[in-house]
């Protein structure tokens, strides 16, 4: 082998890899960018554009005021995302083949041949001074692409034919069929006229916290959730057909003069969108001639998403007592025995007069229960200009059964979040609000239950009954129908029956149960010093009772009473500080007592 030649051509080949590796990265010509038709168009300065479809009219839109308007065949608002959608597409429009005019000489090709006689569409676009013009002629034989003519610009342009579906056949395809163009913040007032009813209402709302207002015919909180959620359905609601465009209509054929209802979307004392129902057609029920202010076109449209806006003033007032902004710090509840709570912390309160802290949760659950009362459905707004003698004569005034006081800051008399008053009469219960001129009523069952389960200070007590670990657990003792039974706990997962009891023990089960009974926490405090024990809470000495004693002494016990087959529980006693307190027992933690606990009846 000639080593000479062979690293000759290792030199070659090297040189070849180098070049072609250069000519590779380095110079390669650039591809050819895509050619559009219309070079230099902007989407965005194109103030006008036209589409005249073979055989039918011409279909204009102008832009103004940052909207598009159409102007012909009618004046009414347009589909501005449709127009724009077809003016991106066109001034990104490439033509895969341009025919040049010496070319088409040389083919005798004619007008008809490529279908600019008589064009599929013209389209014309003006953007301040520029003026284009496109003709839309006949498809290739294939069918994919389509010949294409700028009228100005020598030769004929093939494009692709996707851009075709966004132009538009008929005025329909580009007339906006919303039945108002608003979006959530253009607007801070609504006034809606129910011509049947003869209400007006106003709307305002506020610009600090966006809470809407009724400022009309009364000073009033007005339901954000109902006028929110009438505002989503109108915005999302669309015109079913259009029935005519002609502005010397009669508008009283279709229930429009007057109409049913007027509702006017303003912003300041600038009108930003209006809208006018009318009556049904005769022929379906569901649907209202509508019409748009300022444009002459009758349409109808689904009577659903109207609805909301039917009404009197009440059907728009908030119906809850409390609109709670800002956290609560303390609650003042006055009347007889009365309490208050303070936050301690970040998430401890405290009871007045009370030796034990309150269960956080039930704050909570009674702030809740405050917010979510609700005025009676029926009757529940009773005197919107109650005077001293309209809340004397109510209960309100000067002492009412209950006073509930809820306050940003302890200890601070001006940070009231809310004042409500209670009077329960034989009419109803009646409820008065200290910032408001308002009497609402209540349903007697709502009163109640808040009586019932936060009606004394006591009933907030933290929850938690006992704390202990099973590994401090001695032992166990069970009295029930008259025997007792008694387990010892030997070791981890050891228990075994003291001398003198008899029966068959899980001793894992106990375990777990204990370690339950030492985490146990109530679901509901029921009593305090208890009276007629039996009577009222079913605890006798034939129920389970337990007693567990801790390894350092202590004894704990507790008393089973009525069960709660509903809850799966039953009610149970333990003495607390002294005191003996009822409570619903944890279903859970009842389940494994009476799974592994409970001495069976007729046991040796």
């Amino acid at each position: 082998m000639n080593t000479k030649n062979t690293w000759a051509w290792l030199v070659v080949a090297a040189v070849l890899f180098a070049s072609i590796l250069l000519l590779d990265r380095y110079l390669r010509p650039p591809a050819a960018a895509p050619q559009n038709v219309l070079p230099g168009l902007s989407a965005a300065a194109v103030t006008s554009v036209s589409v005249i479809p073979a055989g039918a009219l011409e279909i204009r839109a102008d832009h103004a005021n940052n909207s598009w308007l159409m102007a012909s065949p009618v004046v009414y608002p347009a589909q501005s995302a449709a127009i724009e959608t077809l003016l991106a597409a066109v001034q990104k429009l490439a033509f895969a083949l341009r025919i040049s005019a010496a070319e088409l000489r040389e083919r005798h090709a004619s007008e008809a041949d490529f279908g600019f006689d008589l064009p599929q569409f013209k389209l014309v676009l003006n953007s301040g001074e520029q003026h284009r013009e496109l003709l839309v002629g006949n498809r290739t034989p294939p069918g994919n692409q389509v010949y294409l003519r700028v009228v100005g610009v020598e030769g004929t342009f093939v494009t692709d034919v996707d851009w075709l579906k966004l132009l538009p056949h008929s005025a329909a395809d580009w007339r906006s069929t919303a039945l108002v163009a608003v979006g959530n913040n253009d607007f801070d007032s609504i006034v809606l006229t129910n011509g049947a009813k003869g209400v007006v209402i106003k709307l305002h709302r506020d610009a600090t916290n966006h809470l809407w207002r009724i400022v009309y015919p009364l000073h009033a909180r007005a339901d954000n959730g109902r006028i929110a959620g009438a505002l989503q359905q109108l915005q999302a609601a669309q015109a079913a057909q259009f029935v005519t465009d002609d502005a010397k209509t009669d508008l009283t054929a279709f229930g429009l003069q007057p109409a049913a209802l007027d509702l006017w979307l303003d912003r300041g004392t600038n009108l930003v969108s209006a809208l006018h129902a009318g009556k049904s057609p005769t022929n379906d029920l569901t649907q209202v001639y509508t019409k748009r202010e300022r444009w002459s076109t009758v349409f109808t449209t689904a009577r659903e998403p109207l609805s909301p806006w039917y009404g009197s003033v009440n059907d728009f007032r908030d119906p809850h007592l409390l609109d709670l902004g800002a956290p609560v710090a303390a609650i003042e509840v006055r009347g007889t025995n009365g309490f208050s709570l303070q936050r301690l912390g970040t998430n401890a309160w405290t009871i007045s007069g009370e030796k034990f802290l309150a269960d956080a949760g039930t704050v909570q659950q009674f702030i809740k229960a405050l917010a979510d009362l609700r005025v009676a459905e029926s009757g529940g707004f009773v005197n919107d200009v109650a005077t001293a003698t309209d809340l004397q004569a109510a209960g309100l005034a000067p002492a009412p059964a209950r006073e509930i006081i809820l306050r940003s800051a302890a200890g601070d008399s001006n940070a009231v979040i809310a004042q409500l008053a209670f009077a329960v009469q034989t009419n109803g219960v009646f409820v008065h609000r200290a910032d408001e001129d308002f009497i609402y009523a209540i349903t007697p069952d709502d009163f109640n239950n808040l009586q019932t389960f936060y009606g004394e200070g006591w009933r907030f007590r933290d929850h938690r009954i006992w704390n202990f670990s099973e590994t401090n657990v001695a032992q166990i003792t069970l009295r029930q129908n008259g025997q007792t039974r008694q387990l010892v706990r030997t070791g981890k997962d050891k228990w075994s029956l003291a001398a003198g009891s008899q029966g068959i023990i899980n001793p894992p089960a106990l375990e777990e149960t204990a370690h339950r009974l030492g985490e146990m926490t109530t679901v509901y405090w029921v009593g305090r010093n208890l009276t007629n024990p039996e009577e009222n809470y079913g605890l006798n000495t034939n129920n389970l009772q337990i007693t567990i004693e801790l390894k350092n002494g202590e004894k704990l016990s507790a008393a089973f009473g009525t069960e709660l087959p509903t809850l799966h529980t039953a009610l149970a006693a333990v003495t607390l500080d002294g005191e003996r307190w009822a409570f619903i027992f944890p279903p859970v933690v009842y389940q494994f007592v009476w799974a592994y606990l409970k001495i069976p009846e007729n046991a040796p």
